[in-house]
C-alpha cells in the first residue's frame, strides 16, 4: 500500500541529526545510549576506546605546532631567535620543513600516539568513573565536584603514562641533522643520565682541618662533612627508572588546574549551550533516557551539535592552558635537562631560578601564543571525537 506525503510512514521517519547535514541521521537504537552500568567492564572499555581515539585524533591535528612549541619552551638554541612572534612560529615550521621535510614536523609523533592513546583513554574513563561517584545526579552538578573529578582523572592518567611523555619530548627536542637518535638510544640515554651530587671537600681543606693547630670543633665539622658527602654518594640514585619521571612534580601540580579546569569549563560551557532559550539551535535530537535497574531515570544531557561541541572544547582548552602554563614550561625544561648543558638532572627549584634569571617573569610564558594555537583546537577536537565516539559506541 502506498503512503502519501502526509502519511504515517513519513511521520515515523527518523529526524536529521543536524539541519546542515541532511544525510546524517540520529543513531538507531542499536547505536544509541544503552543502559550500561558505569562500573562494568563493558562501559570501561567503550569509554576508554572513545577517549583513546579522541586523543590520537586531536594530537595528529596539532602535531607540527606541538613540535615547534616544545622547541620554544625548552629554549632550543637553534630556535630561540624565533620566539615571541607569530612570524617566528611560521618561520620555525618552514625551516624544519626545509631541513627535515614533512616528517620533521611530526618528529616524535609516533611516541606521541603511543603515549596519548593510553593517556587519553585513562583520563576520560577515569573522569567517568570518578564523576559517577562524586556526581550521582543532576542536583550534584557543582563546579567544585566537576573540578575535583577532572583533576583526579588527569593525575591518574599522567601517573601511568608519564615515561612515554619524557621520551616523546626528547625525540621532539632533537634538531641535529647528522645524528638521529632511535627510540632505544633515547631510552638508554635517559636511563643513564646522572643526578649531580655534592663534591668531596678539597684536599687542602681536609689537610688544614686535620692539622694539630686546628681547633677540635673545626676538625669535627670537617669529618662530619666528609662523612655526609660519602653517604650521599653511596645512596643517591645516579641513574635508572627515576629519570623517566623527570619533571613529574610540576606535572602533577600543573595537571590539577589543567585537567580540572578543562573538564569544568567544558561541562559548564555545555550547560550554557543547552539552555532552553538556545537549545534548539545547539543540541541534537536524542532518544529518551532509559530507566536503570532501580527504575529511576538516568540523567544524560542532550548531545551538542558539532560546532557547539567544538566551541565548548575550545573554551576549555583556552582556560586550562592559561591556568597551568608556567608549570608546563618548568616541566619541559626539566624533561630535556639531560639533553643540554652537562647532562645532569635539574630539580624544579633550579629550573625555576634559571628561567627567572634568563628572562624574568615573561620566561614562564614563553610559547604561550603557540600554546593557545595548539591547545584550543586540540582540546576542541578531543571532546568532539570523544562525545561522538560515545554515541557511536552506545555509552
Amino acid at each position: 500500500m502506498e503512503f502519501g506525503r502526509g502519511s504515517r510512514k513519513a511521520v515515523d521517519r527518523e529526524p536529521e541529526i543536524c539541519p546542515t547535514d541532511s544525510d546524517t541521521i540520529v543513531p538507531k537504537k542499536a547505536l544509541g545510549p544503552k543502559n550500561v552500568k558505569k562500573q562494568s567492564l563493558d562501559y570501561v572499555l567503550r569509554t576508554g576506546l572513545a577517549g583513546g581515539l579522541a586523543g590520537c585524533a586531536a594530537k595528529t591535528v596539532v602535531g607540527p605546532l606541538d613540535r615547534v612549541k616544545i622547541l620554544f619552551q625548552a629554549s632550543n638554541p637553534q630556535f630561540a631567535k624565533y620566539t615571541g612572534s607569530w612570524f617566528g612560529v611560521v618561520t620555525a615550521m618552514r625551516d624544519i620543513n626545509h631541513q627535515e621535510g614533512v616528517r620533521g614536523l611530526f618528529r616524535g609523533h609516533s611516541a606521541t600516539l603511543l603515549r596519548i592513546f593510553p593517556y587519553a583513554a585513562i583520563k576520560f574513563l577515569a573522569y567517568e568513573q570518578v564523576r559517577a561517584v562524586v556526581i550521582k545526579d543532576k542536583t550534584q552538578e557543582t563546579p567544585f565536584r566537576r573540578l575535583v573529578s577532572g583533576s583526579l582523572a588527569g593525575i591518574t592518567s599522567v601517573f601511568f603514562t608519564y615515561p612515554l611523555e619524557v621520551i616523546r619530548v626528547r625525540l621532539a627536542f632533537e634538531t641535529r641533522r647528522d645524528s638521529r637518535s632511535s627510540l632505544s638510544r633515547i631510552c638508554k640515554q635517559i636511563y643513564y643520565e646522572r643526578l649531580p651530587i655534592p663534591q668531596q671537600p678539597s684536599s687542602s681543606f681536609t689537610s688544614s682541618a686535620a692539622s694539630p693547630t686546628t681547633s677540635l670543633p673545626i676538625r669535627a665539622s670537617a669529618d662530619a662533612l666528609t662523612s655526609t658527602v660519602s653517604t650521599i654518594q653511596a645512596v643517591a640514585p645516579r641513574s635508572g627508572l627515576a629519570n623517566f619521571y623527570r619533571g613529574f612534580s610540576p606535572t602533577i601540580w600543573g595537571m590539577l588546574p589543567y585537567a580540572g579546569m578543562s573538564f569544568l569549563t567544558h561541562d559548564t560551557a555545555g550547560d550554557w549551550l543547552r539552555h532552553r532559550s538556545i537549545s534548539k539551535y545547539t543540541t541534537l535530537t536524542s532518544p529518551p533516557a532509559s530507566p536503570d535497574s532501580n527504575h529511576t531515570t538516568t540523567y544524560k544531557p542532550k548531545p551538542l551539535k558539532y560546532w557547539a561541541e567544538l566551541l565548548a572544547g575550545g573554551l576549555a582548552g583556552l582556560v586550562s592552558q592559561t591556568a597551568s602554563y608556567p608549570l608546563e614550561v618548568i616541566r619541559r625544561r626539566m624533561q630535556v635537562g639531560g639533553a643540554v648543558g652537562d647532562g645532569h638532572r635539574l630539580r624544579m627549584g633550579e629550573i625555576t631560578r634559571l628561567i627567572w634569571k634568563e628572562r624574568g617573569f615573561r620566561g614562564f610564558w614563553v610559547g604561550l601564543t603557540i600554546g593557545y594555537v595548539k591547545v584550543v583546537p586540540m582540546v576542541a577536537v578531543s571532546f568532539l571525537v570523544y562525545e561522538r565516539g560515545k554515541l557511536a559506541l552506545g555509552v
